[in-house]
């Protein structure tokens, strides 16, 4: 793995922590959630504060998420909405730090100048046993507060300004103004500078979980469905419970739903050029696989590298030339099915709700993809990555650094055109459309938009 940290791809973008004030705090709220301290005076942290270093101190990559239910986050400073999450266990758990973050973020700006702010992403649950306990948790809600308890303390001084504003006789109560006196001594005054976070409640319907060897839940559709990653969950409340290898069902739940179509079709992409750089990504990863190194070869060096080993490529590359001869005029329609292993490199999401989480789905069913594994589905990249041959976790992390970290945004249009974000957003939440975006290419060359679109 370190070959993907010195290019970036892997604890990149982390809020790095160095001054002794900010560790000071970081202290005292991890010493307030787990009962532990640091004694690192240099590291770096997530957005929810999560920092691998004091991980590996402390031997517990799970220090802020025992259970991986109800993550627990330090907040130092809104900087951290920036950040990545690690070691996910959930895929809405990011996108809720940081719509929190951006919601409070005036507020927070102002209590990370004194404090960390430490809290809970609340769950109904508490464990997760069995499969059907992931079907309890309908909402995640955020509780917050700051080590020396500000927020607790201005709600208890709120309530006391109320009672003396509105009780009988309050102005001669001593006791009663004794204790508001002394509450804003922490607060500060709340009727000026009022101290109030937002705690949004967030739906949990549709997501992925890490737990049990991986699992889309969508129990939020017309036509629900649990897919696993590894073997099928037994005692779940829906009907339809499928795994990857179950190909024909997770074609007609995609197409019930409508959750996924045709790259070839799809409107505001060049889909011919999104296919061959899918081909590309076929050759480069079998070809490797097989031991030949293609560092330092250009992508003309690529193309003619695959035509001589056509014989060593998979059938899911001669299916997607096919899809190409056919958009580009030169061949008739293909018949792709979804027996066919061409059929999901042939799809992404459809511009709905669910679209992260089918985007996510689709790259385990496309093994091959690599940038869409990486841009999609980073935990699955780093366990598959492990596993790979020397030469293709060479080629992907070099081609990843030089192609796609340096515009991620580009990337993204022009895989995705309505996608507006892939850095593991949640579908539910809104999302602002990037606009002006340069494009990328792969290694078959650019992706060139069609005139006029």
């Amino acid at each position: 793995m370190k070959r993907l940290i010195q290019h970036g791809l892997m604890f990149g973008n982390l809020f790095h922590v160095a001054s002794p004030a900010l560790v000071e705090r970081y202290n005292r709220a991890l010493k307030h959630l787990t009962g532990q301290t640091t004694a690192l005076t240099d590291f770096h942290v997530d957005i929810s504060g999560f920092s691998p270093e004091i991980g590996d101190e402390l031997g517990d990559d799970h220090y802020l998420n025992h259970a991986g239910v109800n993550r627990q986050f330090i907040l130092l400073s809104t900087e951290q909405k920036r950040c990545p999450l690690l070691n996910v266990k959930f895929s809405t758990s990011r996108d809720i730090l940081r719509r929190f973050i951006e919601v409070n973020e005036r507020q927070l700006f102002a209590l990370t100048a004194t404090d960390a702010v430490a809290g809970e992403l609340v769950n109904s649950v508490f464990e997760v046993s069995t499969p059907a306990k992931l079907f309890d948790i309908q909402q995640v809600r955020i509780e917050a507060d700051t080590t020396k308890g500000t927020l607790r303390h201005a709600d208890r001084l709120a309530e006391l300004v109320e009672q003396f504003k509105t009780g009988e006789d309050a102005w001669f109560d001593d006791a009663l103004i004794g204790e508001m006196i002394q509450t804003a001594e922490k607060t500060g005054d709340v009727t000026r500078n009022p101290v109030h976070l937002q705690h949004e409640v967030f739906e949990q319907a549709n997501f992925w979980t890490a737990h049990f060897g991986g699992m889309y839940v969508f129990q939020g559709l017309e036509h629900p469905a649990v897919i696993a990653s590894g073997e099928k969950p037994e005692g779940v409340p829906l009907d339809r419970v499928f795994n990857l290898g179950q190909r024909n069902a997770i074609a007609r739940f995609l197409d019930l739903n409508g959750l996924a179509e045709p790259v070839i079709r799809a409107r505001g992409v060049d889909g011919a050029a999104i296919l061959r750089q899918k081909m590309g990504f076929l050759a480069v990863s079998v070809l490797t696989e097989k031991g030949r190194d293609l560092s330092g070869l250009s992508r003309a060096d690529l193309r003619r590298l695959a035509a001589r080993h056509a014989e060593e490529l998979p059938e899911e590359f001669e299916g997607l030339a096919a899809l190409v001869r056919w958009a580009e005029g030169g061949g008739k329609w293909p018949k792709i099915t979804s027996d066919h292993p061409a059929y999901f490199y042939s799809l992404r999401a459809s511009d709905t709700p669910c679209r992260d989480l089918v985007n996510m789905l689709l790259t385990e069913l496309c093994p091959h993809d690599f940038r869409q594994l990486f841009i999609c589905h980073k935990e699955e990249f780093y366990r598959r990555y492990r596993g790979w041959p020397e030469t293709k976790k060479a080629y992907a992390a070099e081609f990843l650094a030089r192609e796609y970290a340096v515009d991620k945004a580009g990337a993204r249009e022009a895989l995705f055109g309505h996608e507006p974000d892939m850095e593991g957003r949640s579908p539910r939440l809104p999302q602002v459309r990037r606009k002006g975006m340069v494009e990328r290419v792969g290694p078959w060359g650019a992706l060139n938009r069609t005139r006029g679109r």
